[in-house]
């Protein structure tokens, strides 16, 4: 099975450990030990010119702005509204995965099939094998790089024997050593918004974060950003100056307020603004005719692109009887205040002046209006973060809600719980990670932090320690059949529930939600 062959080259817990307490310099070491592998799997860099790539970086919405350029780029591919495509097929490559590992490498939005992704997930192992024994190598896990590293490379066949017109890359973690960044020609590059994380790796500093990004640009590439820290924007033009590339700063496209964007959160301007100069710049490098930058409109291939955008787990609305699922996951404060504002938004009731909202994904259909009870429904936060500063962060999310919905109760209950999917037969395939601690995980201690954080700050909400997303689901299920029995049989209003914290978790939740036992 190609998954399991996968994760046998996972990292574990010890070793990401101590590469966090490595010295630093040894990460100049990673970019020719990449080239290596390259060379091992049968690849020199510059074949990756092949699918012009769109190399993405930064901290904040780097996948949701990789999500909007493949779907403004996919616009350009056969279909019925498009009679002369310029394309045959657009790649996506972004980590990590929600609910199947397959997700990482799309072709024209859609996830590899099994069939595919096994086909070339073999060939890659195959080759990697191959090149050991003609060293004489043993062909055990010493043969294959490590589990980002396979699936860049992987992806990146893949790409090439699609004969994919041009992809969009997004880097893992940093940019300057990471293991996307041995594109040696990108089309056009771009840093979406920076903040503080995987300090372990880049840095304590926004200066030292910036520097690590900005080394995906490349000479003869133009390259762009959005409005960043002073600090950063400062290290990201010095940085351009060093490696003679012009760096442009794209402020929101005003256009973009006449627009019903797939990804419907405020901040997501940003986001799409960035995208559709980045998607424009690729197809004025194949002399593709557009209008310079769109200064009074968009094209209707750009316009489709934006408002049929699907990035599951990002500000996406799920919903079942009695419930409304707020999912958004955050693992930064800075995106922790982004998605607390984004759930305030929608947990706050709509203004008599405010425009319709987009219909959100459903399984069920949307709620009844409410009954004259004026008792607020419960609103149940559902958190987790195994590896980084839970707590803070938290924090940082209680102070966002309770100044935006003006109370300090932002939540009625609130459940915290380990990124265990199922209680019984515990992760699928693709959701097993071995890069954490599992006596720690199953001690429940960062949960049980998380609780005691909770109740200082609210000493009226009802929180809850769980071993697992399924216990956790059926808890915030059991709360919603109560709240529905008291306003006789469910007609009241939906009880909301954000599902916020680790991708790992927002991933887990929706494999619950949508695949149940028959998943397993």
């Amino acid at each position: 099975d190609a998954v399991a062959a996968l994760n046998t080259l996972q990292t574990n817990a010890a070793a990401i450990d101590a590469a966090a307490k490595a010295d630093p310099a040894n990460s100049v070491r990673l970019m020719p030990e990449m080239i290596q592998w390259c060379r091992w799997a049968g690849y020199e860099p510059a074949d990756f010119d092949n699918f012009r790539p769109i190399h993405i970086a930064g901290t904040k919405g780097k996948g949701s702005t990789s999500a909007f350029i493949s779907s403004i780029l996919a616009q350009y591919t056969p279909s019925p509204s498009q009679p002369k495509p310029l394309f045959n097929k657009v790649g996506l490559y972004t980590s990590p995965h929600l609910r199947f590992v397959r997700e990482r490498i799309r072709i024209n939005n859609e996830p590899l099939s099994e069939e595919l992704f096994a086909k070339y997930f073999w060939e890659t192992w195959d080759k990697f094998e191959e090149s050991a024994r003609a060293q004489g190598k043993p062909t055990d896990k010493t043969a294959k790089p490590s589990y980002f590293r396979f699936l860049t490379l992987m992806a990146f066949h893949t790409y090439i024997r699609e004969k994919v017109d041009t992809a969009i890359i997004e880097c893992g973690i940093g940019g300057e050593y990471d293991c996307t960044n041995v594109i040696p020609n990108p089309s056009v590059t771009g840093i979406t918004s920076l903040g503080i994380d995987h300090v372990q790796l880049l840095g304590n500093t926004i200066e030292e974060i910036a520097w690590h990004k900005a080394g995906i640009m490349k000479e003869g590439a133009p390259a762009y950003t959005v409005p960043q820290l002073p600090a950063a924007q400062d290290v990201l033009e010095r940085r351009a100056v060093e490696k003679s590339v012009h760096l442009s700063t794209i402020q929101n496209n005003p256009l973009l307020q006449n627009i019903q964007l797939g990804l419907s959160a405020p901040f997501q301007h940003s986001n799409a603004s960035l995208a559709i100069v980045l998607a424009a710049k690729l197809l004025q490098s194949l002399s593709y005719p557009l209008p310079s930058l769109f200064p009074s409109n968009l094209p209707p291939e750009f316009i489709r692109g934006l408002e049929q955008v699907r990035w599951p787990g990002r500000c996406e609305v799920r919903r079942e009887t009695g419930i409304a699922w707020h999912l958004d996951s955050a693992h930064t404060l800075e995106s922790i205040h982004l998605a607390a504002s984004w759930f305030a938004s929608e947990a706050l009731p709509p203004s008599p002046s405010s425009p319709p909202q987009p219909q959100q994904d459903t399984l069920q259909p949307p709620p009844p209006s409410p009954t004259n009870n004026t008792k607020t429904p419960p609103r149940i936060l559902l958190f987790n973060q195994q590896t980084r500063d839970a707590s803070s962060l938290a924090r940082a999310l209680f102070s966002t809600l309770s100044t935006t919905l003006s109370t300090p109760h932002p939540f009625t209950h609130a459940v915290f719980c380990t990124n265990l999917t199922f209680k019984e037969s515990g992760y699928r395939p693709d959701l097993i990670s071995i890069n954490t601690d599992k006596a720690k995980v199953q001690a429940l201690g960062v949960q049980r932090g998380l609780r005691d954080a909770w109740r200082e700050l609210d000493g009226e909400c009802v929180v809850e320690v769980k071993g697992s997303i399924e216990e956790a689901v059926g808890w915030v299920r059991e709360i919603a059949g109560m709240e529905g029995g008291r306003k006789g049989g469910g007609r009241g209003e939906e009880v909301k529930c954000l599902v916020t914290g680790s991708l790992h978790l927002v991933g887990g939740f929706l494999e619950v939600f949508e695949g149940g036992d028959e998943a397993r």
